[in-house]
């Protein structure tokens, strides 16, 4: 099928409001626009050069944790939370009462993708992965009574009191379980030449579309784009996340997937999506650049000035780069010392412009690693 003849699906009828019911997407997809050849190419090409960053930098793994937590933060607050990365770094108990649930939303979004990540050594990108999942997303918090790792049996909506009066209403539940195997299938067709940036746009508006869970649909559709990336093997760790993009440009991203159900503009959905990883991919080479050259630089010069202390000192910089928000009590389990030597070594840390105190108390303190901070807000 020609993209430019794409036909997004049709309005049913229902008793008193019109469900969408999308049309299903496992075929061969062509296109005759230049443009999406263009964008195509720098978007692989970037992913490409990701990749390859990815596996150069030395402990890589450690980092991967904050560009986590600023995938989770970012497509929660796409959602409306109001928890920002500064906040989703810390534990539990440092968070304001008020601000909890929305902390607990966002971590559990981040245990969401590291349970699927770990899932996806085992089980491929499925219905059964997706499910278990969403069980985890929405575990304990608002939704929870929502049947988490269910897909939905009743009619859900978008904007609105009601679906008479929603902004979109999804397809019938009935439809849920085809319109689901047929994504599945789309996934995973060796018998179509379609390229993965175009097989994981077409499918992540498709998935919006269907809106298969009561709640969270925002959320896993966010995270099934590193999934298959990574599932296909087209990245060899979880370092592309597109929900910053897609908040900085929250009004593009909801209407151009609109304008797919409305005017089957499904071309104009790619275009996006492309630019969405090229720039993505660019920003995430940028920040282990700088990643790097600030772990060297702190390293290589900053902490020499400990002399004795500089074995301890690297093992705390260790840490920071996994949490870069601690408390005394924590340095000291952290590192097996007793609390003097801990908060001495925060102490040298702050002297040094490692480290800053962010509560202005003189109980119950909080230390915050601003520097490697920044590079992800």
């Amino acid at each position: 099928m020609n993209i430019k003849d794409f036909n997004a699906g049709t309005y049913q009828q229902q008793t008193g409001y019109r469900s969408f019911q999308p049309a299903g997407i496992n075929h061969e997809w062509s296109w005759s626009e230049p443009t999406i050849d263009t964008l195509l190419e720098q978007a692989v090409f970037k992913l490409g050069e990701l990749n390859a960053f990815s596996l150069y930098v030395p402990d890589v793994n450690i980092f991967i944790r904050m560009h986590v937590v600023k995938e989770a933060t970012s497509s929660s607050r796409i959602e409306g939370t109001r928890t920002d990365i500064d906040e989703a770094i810390m534990d539990e108990k440092d968070i304001q009462p008020a601000k909890r649930d929305d902390w607990q939303e966002v971590n559990n979004y981040i245990n969401a993708l590291n349970y699927a990540v770990d899932r996806l050594a085992k089980l491929p990108l499925s219905s059964r992965l997706i499910r278990d999942t969403h069980r985890v997303l929405m575990s304990g918090v608002r939704g929870k009574n929502k049947h988490p790792g269910e897909f939905r049996k009743s009619q859900n909506w978008i904007g609105g009191a009601t679906p008479t009066d929603a902004i979109f209403v999804p397809p019938v539940h009935t439809s849920v379980p085809d319109l689901i195997t047929d994504l599945e299938y789309f996934l995973h067709n060796d018998n179509i030449a379609v390229p993965n940036m175009i097989r994981i746009a077409i499918a992540h508006y498709q998935f919006e579309t269907i809106h298969p869970f009561l709640d969270g649909n925002g959320r896993i559709g966010r995270l099934l784009i590193p999934l298959y990336l990574i599932g296909e093997g087209i990245l060899a760790k979880p370092v592309l996340y597109l929900s910053s993009y897609f908040e900085k440009h929250r009004s593009l991203y909801y209407d151009n997937l609109r304008f797919v159900t409305e005017s089957n503009r499904m071309i104009h959905w790619i275009k996006f999506f492309l630019a969405a990883v090229t720039e993505t991919a660019k920003t995430g080479i940028q920040t282990l650049q700088s990643v790097l050259a600030l772990k060297e630089r702190l390293e290589g010069q900053t902490i020499l000035r400990l002399e004795r202390k500089v074995p301890r000192a690297k093992q705390l910089l260790s840490y920071l780069y996994t949490k870069p928000s601690v408390t005394g009590s924590e340095v000291a389990e952290v590192l097996g010392v007793t609390p003097i030597t801990a908060n001495g070594l925060i102490d040298d840390f702050i002297n040094l412009g490692i480290l800053r105190e962010v509560t202005g108390g003189k109980r119950n303190r909080i230390y915050t690693f601003d520097e490697y901070l920044s590079l992800f807000r």
